[in-house]
């Protein structure tokens, strides 16, 4: 879910390399998946931008098997059409385990550190949603588990922190319409209504840049799958300015809300 998805800037020391990561991301928003992967490769042995360059990279590499596997039914059959698609799980996975060991034993030392703790929600969450949705594989429940009290932890550090905000809105929404009814309590309930209203606080919300556009793309995304076009036709019109590489926002925007994205 960027698109939910989306990225996310590392605790930063003052010698990362803000400039390097800063161009990944709007690699990543610009819809540049294979530079976005390639991007972050290296920013993965610098101690001060690892932990933000797999979380980033981990979404760029679902996004890229997403748009292989395209709008298939049978999603397990067209993984297995899909001849980089194995390669790009592997890497994804190994991603996922290398960050959230880095980010827990940062923790370790400081267990309230929000940055590191939205993080490590994060990538149990990327894992979560590309099984589940992209792969169409139920599998994850307890990094599910471990994902919502991550986020509900980092809530109640900071009730302002605009990427958990963010984060909470998609579980909420993804939880009320994606799962079975008698399943939603399991998973701690959801609301489709709320998730909105809360995705379009958060939108509005004043934060860093690229937190500011991960809100902007999760409220654009959501109001699609609402049907909701003239608003997120405004949206879009908004985000086209930062990012006018995006092929899914130019191809939204030129046809006045009828060729819409995939949902995240």
């Amino acid at each position: 879910m960027a698109g939910a998805a989306l990225s996310a800037r590392a605790p930063q020391g003052p010698t990362a390399p803000a400039p390097a990561l800063d161009a990944a991301q709007h690699l990543f928003y610009s819809g540049k998946y294979v530079e976005a992967i390639a991007a972050t490769a290296p920013l993965r042995q610098v101690p001060a931008s690892a932990l933000g360059a797999y979380e980033l990279r981990t979404s760029a590499l679902h996004f890229r098997i997403k748009r292989l596997l395209g709008s298939a039914k049978d999603k397990e059959a067209a993984f297995k059409q899909c001849q980089s698609c194995p390669g790009l799980l592997k890497e994804f996975m190994a991603d996922a385990t290398a960050g959230r060991a880095l980010a827990r034993e940062g923790l370790k030392g400081a267990p309230r550190d929000e940055a590191r703790l939205y993080l490590l929600a994060k990538l149990d969450l990327n894992e979560v949603w590309l099984n589940n949705s992209t792969l169409g594989r139920r599998k994850g429940f307890g990094l599910y588990k471990d994902a919502r009290r991550e986020i509900d932890g980092v809530l109640a550090i900071n009730p302002n922190n605009l990427r958990a905000r963010v984060a909470h809105a998609w579980i909420d929404y993804a939880v009320d319409t994606r799962v079975p009814f008698g399943f939603k309590w399991i998973l701690g309930g959801g609301d489709r209504k709320r998730a909105l209203k809360n995705m379009r606080e958060a939108a509005a919300m004043k934060g860093g840049h690229w937190e500011q556009a991960e809100a902007s793309f999760g409220l654009w995304e959501m109001l699609v799958a609402e049907k909701m076009t003239n608003d997120a036709l405004t949206v879009a019109r908004q985000l086209i300015v930062t990012f006018p590489e995006n092929e899914e926002l130019q191809r939204f925007v030129a046809s006045g809300g009828a060729k819409k994205p995939p949902l995240s």
